[in-house]
Parts: structure tokens; sequence; C-alpha cells
């Protein structure tokens, strides 16, 4: 779990909220590069790899995203501080009190500072817990020193820059990995971490198989394109929800068989949960209510595939995430085990 984890750690530390997504797409080329593969960069910003397997007349697509959530500056406000426009789906309080970065397009540098609340001090607000929080409220605190609209522009920021959130990544003794944006970074990790094993290992997958990277997951429109024609299975690796209702917990694999797009292939999902099965490996199945994926994008777009949806249980999802090594092992196991499989 290792060389996983270590990957994880990696990509945490680059930004890419939608959008903003050229970082993580240039160190993936590189580390699959330096694997001995030859990846591919799509139109669409995102990173594929094909693997040729003993048969190349049926594929299979596997896929991960590395778009995250964030912001774009929305307005910047007569103090000098910056309104903000959300880029994925997110309540307000889930950013609040977070430490960000604003990527000036005009001069590539960044600035620094703090997504508050405006109505932030208990000393002057009376309101500062109870105040809803909206888009016009919500602002970021410059760290820098500006009082006006002017001396803020002035650093070169414009509407439409982009906001990263810190991920404030941490591995615990006790094998808890806190992050943002383990959504969706656990499952590229792991999708790294098997083309390392099966590059090293010289394994040849039964068939020609797919690894897509996706940019564009996080405003619903991630890996629906660029399949091919030969693609008969589509495995979404995600994450999987926890909350009330949800079996989904930190420790197993969660196998989806439905969310807001409807059920996923009951052949193929009843083929995962027998591979867990053959294999001891942990898992829970769940429906994730207000969920969408790679897969459910591409069958809206009119993929003929059957599709299925895994992931890592994960905490707090888009906020501040946890999920425990052993939850990332018992996926690892599930998805490799899947690919070394015979077809759904």
């Amino acid at each position: 779990m290792q060389e996983t984890i270590n990957y994880l750690k990696k990509l945490t530390s680059i930004v890419s909220p939608t959008g903003y997504t050229k970082g993580v797409a240039d160190y993936l080329v590189e580390e699959l590069e330096g694997l001995g593969y030859n990846p591919i960069r799509t139109n669409k910003g995102g990173v594929n790899v094909v693997v040729v397997g003993k048969d190349n007349s049926k594929h299979r697509v596997v896929t991960a995203h590395v778009d995250t959530l964030g912001a774009m500056v929305r307005a910047v406000k007569p103090d000098g501080r910056l309104k903000l426009a959300k880029v994925g789906g997110y309540p307000w309080n889930m950013i609040e009190g977070e430490n960000c970065l604003v990527h000036v397009a005009s001069t590539g540098k960044t600035v620094s500072g703090t997504i508050l609340v405006h109505q932030t001090s208990t000393h002057v607000y009376r309101d500062a817990g109870t105040v809803e929080r909206t888009e016009d409220n919500m602002e970021v605190r410059l760290d820098a020193k500006v009082t006006n609209e002017k001396e803020t522009r002035e650093l070169g920021i414009d509407v439409g820059d982009f906001i990263s959130f810190d991920p404030r990544t941490i591995v615990t003794d006790t094998g808890f990995i806190k992050s943002r944006f383990l959504d969706d970074k656990v499952s590229a990790a792991i999708l790294l971490d098997l083309l390392r094993i099966y590059k090293e290992e010289n394994v040849e997958l039964p068939y020609t198989t797919h690894f897509m990277f996706s940019v564009f997951e996080e405003v619903g429109h991630g890996a629906n394109s660029s399949l091919p024609k030969e693609a008969v299975e589509y495995l979404a690796v995600d994450m999987g929800a926890m909350g009330d209702d949800q079996q989904t917990d930190e420790y197993t694999v969660s196998i989806c068989v439905k969310d807001a797009s409807g059920p996923y292939n009951y052949e193929f999902r009843n083929h995962l949960v027998n591979l867990a099965k053959e294999n001891k490996i942990e898992f829970k199945l769940d429906i994730y209510p207000y969920y969408g994926s790679d897969a459910s994008a591409a069958m809206r777009a009119g993929a003929e595939v059957k599709h299925a949806l895994l992931g890592a249980g994960i905490e707090s999802s888009h906020s501040y995430e946890r999920t425990h090594v052993d939850s990332v092992e018992q996926t690892h196991k599930l998805v490799n085990a899947y690919l070394r499989s015979s077809l759904v």
C-alpha cells in the first residue's frame, strides 16, 4: 500500500480544480512515461493509457478522475476582498475557514488567502453564527495589503481566476487518511499503482484496457468521450459515500448498485460481488442518493457498455474527507481482480 499512498500524497499536492488541471495532467504523463507507457492527452484535457491485452477484439474502460472541487473569482469587492463562484457541488459551509490560493491568470503567480463568511467577527456581527452562507456573503480574505478594489486589481487578480483549497493531507499512525479531494485522488493513485505493478511484473491483462484519468467529472461530463468502439465494459473507480442509511464504511470497498442516475448494470455488479467473495475482499453494497460518476456521464452520452461503480469508503464527502488504508487496500484488490477476470 505504501506506493499507493505515495501516489496519493503527490496527487493531492497538485492543485486541480475542474478547468485548471494541466498541472496534474503533466504529472500523470511524466509518471506514466517513466513507467514505460505511452499516455495520450485528450483534447478535453484528460490522460488515457491503452494497455493491450490477450484479447484485442473486446475492450474494457476503467476510469478515475483527477479534477477536484474549487472556485473562481466572481467579483472583486469594494473592500478588496473577493466573491467566489463554485466549481463543483458543495455547500458553502464545507469550505468556510479554509486556506486557499488564487491562481492569477495574468501573471502566473498565486496569492494566498482564507475563505470566510463576511460576518465573521462575533464582536461586530450579532448573526455571525447564524447567517446563511451564500455566494453573496462568502469571500476570500487575501494575504496581501489591500483595502480596496484598485489595490487588489493591481495584483493582477481578475474575474475568472481559479481558486484552489488547501488539501491538508495527513496520514495518521492509525492508518487514517485525512485530506480534501480523496474523491477521487485515492482512485487515481490506485490505478497508477496497478499500472506500475503490471509493467514491473510483465502482467498481460485478458482484454485490452483503457485507463482513463478524467478532468471534468466534478461538473458532470467526465470521461464520457474518447471511448473506443470496441469497449463493452466501463468501470468507474470513484468514492463510496457514507452517512445515514449507508452501509459503506472506511474499511471496505463500496460497490454502488444505484446513484442519482439510476441502477448500475446488474450483471456487472454481481460479477464484482462474486470476485470479492472469491478473493476474500471485504466489501459493502450501497446506494448513493445524490451522486453521479464518469460511468453515468458516459451512459448519458450514449455509451453502449455495461457500467459499474466502486470505490473506497470516504467519510465527509466534498468536505475535509477521511478514509482508512484498509479501504484503499480492499479497493485496490477488487480493481485488480476485476481487470484480471473474464468479461461479465
